[in-house]
């Protein structure tokens, strides 16, 4: 008998205790709501480009999708010289040379 009243007690105790958390984590979920709702709003960032930033993006597309040389005239260079009609100037070769080592090196 007194077993059956102890398990009795052992339960109310446990049903108590389930209530008591219930009623422990309403509260909890109210005060994170009233703090929420209480909170001021961050305002919305925003950003905009300008139009030379717009631009720029544009050229860099545009020299990523390049070859980075003329491949019309490598194709003609590349013909002539297999058809040995390539002159070379080596004067103006020699010339340009020098320019560019100036040019360059001061």
């Amino acid at each position: 008998m007194v077993g059956q009243v102890n398990k009795g007690n052992q339960q109310a105790n446990v049903l108590t205790n389930i209530k008591q958390q219930k009623v422990d984590i309403q509260k909890d979920n109210a005060n994170t709501q009233a703090a929420q709702s209480s909170a001021p709003k961050a305002a919305s960032d925003s950003v905009s480009l300008t139009p030379q930033a717009k631009q720029l993006k544009t050229l860099q597309d545009k020299a990523q999708q390049s070859p980075g040389f003329d491949t019309d005239k490598v194709a003609e260079l590349k013909k002539a010289i297999t058809e040995g009609k390539y002159q070379i100037d080596s004067e103006k070769l020699a010339k340009n040379l020098a320019e560019f080592e100036f040019n360059v090196y001061g």
